[in-house]
């Protein structure tokens, strides 16, 4: 697959079996699936050590005995709010040169960091100076992700794209 889709709701999960499942565990928020990785989101009122292990070993499970993360093509659900996919977020069809040169660091030089850590960074727009992207999966909420975006990302597209400014998640 190619792409990323968070599930915020059970009833989002048509294509998605596994995200579906994953929604019967008690204190899950949501569910963001890419190509080689599952993130879960936790509800507040439950801790970390109480779902890690059983989450992490029913994913395990699932995929060992052969249970798929798709059954259809995820992005046919993306008329439904609850799905939030790469795909169904609008990007110009018309990209002016800054924009094509932003979106190529953030596939070389970013996007493989974020994915290593369970999220996904999305390129929304570029206007008067300041880049706006999506941060879905683990880097959504995350403490750490402002200090990621301002410290780490904004700063290279700075020094790589001097008409930078700034960089802000919507």
């Amino acid at each position: 697959m190619e792409g990323s889709v968070e599930f915020n709701s059970r009833e989002a999960c048509k294509s998605s079996p596994l995200a579906a499942q994953l929604f019967d565990f008690s204190g899950v928020k949501s569910v963001f699936i890419s190509a080689n990785f599952v993130t879960v989101t936790k509800e507040s009122d439950i801790d970390w050590y109480e779902i890690t292990n059983i989450l992490r070993e029913f994913i395990r499970g699932y995929l060992m005995d052969g249970g798929k993360a798709f059954t259809s093509n995820p992005f046919a659900d993306q008329k439904q709010p609850e799905v939030v996919s790469e795909a169904s977020l609008p990007v110009s069809a018309d990209q002016s040169e800054i924009e094509e040169q932003i979106i190529r660091m953030l596939d070389e030089y970013v996007k493989p960091a974020v994915e290593q850590d369970g999220g996904a960074i999305i390129f929304r727009s570029f206007e008067n100076g300041v880049v706006t992207v999506a941060l879905k999966g683990s880097c959504s909420g995350c403490p750490s992700s402002t200090l990621t975006l301002k410290s780490g990302i904004e700063n290279l597209l700075k020094q790589m794209v001097p008409q930078v400014t700034e960089v802000v998640a919507e």
